[in-house]
């Protein structure tokens, strides 16, 4: 999808389920692509989250956190409203959305990360991890550096890259996050630092040289830019969705 192909675009009336900083960002984007916020749910708003208001809606975009992501989700769907998540930290109960989702025949995009660029960085780790297996002699290890404010450790980032390693270098039995010498350990650092919006690194050490990739935010504009994908590309969609289907991976 272009970016830059607004004027095409259905004009949605999006709900903002989480109004905090990833929100106000959410908002700002999706105005310059010609939306309208209808409806924003934060600490102070919780009792206009309704089946009737959600209904004035035509996409949810849900930024909470662990402990309310689900039942925010269930609530959009059982309104019959799509909803883009970009929530992380709740994935252990994955397979309860998937099937409140099916139930309703509703629509779900899930993200640990909107970033355009952070997707096509997932897309790198995995064929850099292929090309890796055979090569035992690297050693590969993952560092990633968050705000202080992020509520959970690893990031849900770090996990899509820790995952993806695993699918691919078969010596990796599990990720740890910690530094961790045993040989079927991943290790995954997590640094919390302000005011860092997001820094991911993998990188492979062997005695002779290191092979190492990046993707640095530099704001929160990419994640906004994302998440506003996911919501226009939600219209008329039913199923269970991700940032790849929106990038055509």
């Amino acid at each position: 999808m272009n970016l830059s192909s607004v004027s095409q675009l259905k004009k949605l009336n999006i709900a903002l389920i989480g109004y905090g900083k990833m929100g106000k960002a959410i908002e700002e984007i999706a105005l310059q692509r010609g939306h309208t916020v209808v409806l924003k749910i934060d600490i102070n708003t919780v009792d206009q989250f309704s089946k009737e208001k959600l209904q004035q809606c035509d996409v949810a975009i849900e930024f909470t956190s662990p402990h309310s992501a689900v039942e925010n989700i269930i609530t959009c769907l059982k309104a019959g409203i799509p909803v883009a998540s970009g929530s992380t930290g709740w994935l252990n109960r994955w397979e309860e959305v998937k099937a409140a989702c099916t139930e309703v025949n509703g629509a779900i995009l899930y993200a640990s990360n909107y970033s355009v660029g952070v997707n096509i960085f997932f897309e790198v780790n995995k064929q850099l991890a292929q090309l890796m297996n055979a090569h035992t002699d690297y050693e590969v290890s993952m560092t990633e550096i968050h705000h202080t404010e992020k509520k959970d450790a690893p990031s849900g980032t770090a996990i899509t890259l820790a995952e993806q390693i695993l699918e691919n270098i078969g010596r990796k039995k599990q990720w740890v996050n910690n530094r961790s010498f045993l040989p079927e350990d991943l290790s995954i650092i997590s640094e919390r630092i302000d005011p860092a919006p997001g820094t991911h690194i993998v990188k492979y050490s062997s005695p002779i040289d290191d092979i190492e990739i990046a993707h640095t935010a530099h704001n929160r504009k990419g994640f906004a830019t994302g998440a506003v994908l996911a919501a226009e590309f939600l219209q008329n969609k039913k199923g269970i969705f991700s940032m790849k289907d929106v990038l055509g991976f």
